[in-house]
């Protein structure tokens, strides 16, 4: 049990454990496998900054796709230039360019969505005029010449060859998807660039595909929210930690037009994470059988972060919301839920899953 001592409160509810807390957890490492949900993205900010507190606790690979991707570039970039505390710095100056970006957009809360604290952008007329036009209008309509504030953003936040000249610190796996064949694409350190981030968040009504190399890639969501494989291929070890955004289950039934949507994408972007997590539990058993006795084959440990409570709260408009006091809100929603699972969990890493796979994704 932890004493008054051992933790320290910082600003924001932030806590620190010191001294003896620190030193009572033995050396671990884990992978992270971090999901994509515009907006939402602020709620793996919030659980990464929690981990880069644990200085006994590294990371030897990430699988990400969409928002996910862009906190694995900028998390990636900053243990390059400053260890820990240079990723929790470059977290936080990435998701604050995207707030004063967001203030300069027509997509704002609106005086009722402000004040009933709904976070969402469901009462703004611009929101629902921008809705309207890309029912009726593809992107290389209404936006001719492909304008993206988020690529400069990214371009402002990480130095991809920094990242690049660090490749063994961190192996990052950033999916996407291809329009042509419509298989995944990873996109692994060798290979990144602030295009390929771009490629794995661009969703098709709103953005143009995104060219490179001659292929043209979608948002990763649609074929790994995020992929798990690269993490069992090229990561030695065997904890996979997911971070997820969008919500598996949802009890109440969509009838408006937008919470359908909302449903279809969260199905969809959550399928290929569900068929990985079926073969995993298959292999397990496998494993754990006599007939598995004498194969070769790697044991997975799975793990995840999550608020669905929260995030289901939330509607898709909200993904779109990067009002600092909404991103600073679930920041510290996803710092709260990382903690408690550290608290819960650490001692677990390297021994054992801590998620039922077959109850939770089955």
């Amino acid at each position: 049990m932890n004493t008054h001592a051992d933790i320290v409160k910082l600003a924001g509810g932030r806590t620190e454990r010191t001294g003896a807390a620190v030193a009572a957890r033995p050396q671990k490492t884990i992978n992270l496998a971090l999901q994509g949900g515009g907006a939402h993205g602020a709620f793996t900010w919030g659980v990464l900054d929690r981990l880069l507190d644990e200085e006994n606790l590294s990371f030897e690979g990430v699988v990400a796709t969409s928002a996910g991707a862009m906190n694995a570039a900028v998390m990636a970039y900053g243990l390059a230039e400053g260890g820990n505390r240079g990723a929790q710095t470059a977290l936080a100056n990435f998701w604050r360019r995207v707030s004063h970006t967001s203030s300069f957009s027509p997509l704002q809360p609106s005086l009722f969505d402000r004040i009933t604290g709904t976070r969402s952008l469901e009462n703004s007329p611009a929101f629902l005029m921008f809705d309207l036009v890309t029912r009726l209008m593809s992107p290389y309509q209404f936006n001719p010449l492909n304008f993206n504030p988020l690529k400069s953003v990214l371009e402002q936040s990480i130095d991809i060859e920094a990242v690049r000249r660090n490749r063994c610190t961190l192996k990052l796996n950033i999916c996407a998807t291809n329009v042509r064949t419509g298989k995944v694409k990873v996109f692994s350190n060798d290979e990144l660039s602030v295009d390929a981030i771009m490629a794995s968040a661009c969703l098709p009504f709103l953005f143009q595909a995104v060219e490179i190399d001659g292929e043209a890639y979608w948002d990763g969501g649609y074929m790994g929210n995020p992929a798990i494989f690269p993490l069992i291929y090229s990561a030695e070890t065997p904890d996979v930690l997911i971070v997820h955004i969008n919500p598996i289950e949802r009890a109440e039934l969509p009838h408006s037009a937008i919470d359908i949507l909302n449903r279809i994408n969260e199905i969809s972007f959550n399928s290929s994470l569900l068929r990985e997590m079926r073969a995993i539990a298959f292999v397990t058993k496998l494993i754990d059988s006599e007939a598995g006795k004498g194969l070769d084959l790697k044991r997975v440990y799975i793990h995840g972060i999550s608020d669905d409570e929260t995030m289901k709260k939330l509607g898709v408009a909200s993904k779109l919301n990067a009002d600092w006091g909404a991103l600073t809100e679930l920041r510290d929603k996803g710092r709260q839920r990382a903690d408690e699972w550290l608290e819960r969990h650490y001692g677990e890493i390297g021994e054992r899953s801590t998620v039922d796979i077959e109850s939770r994704y089955l």
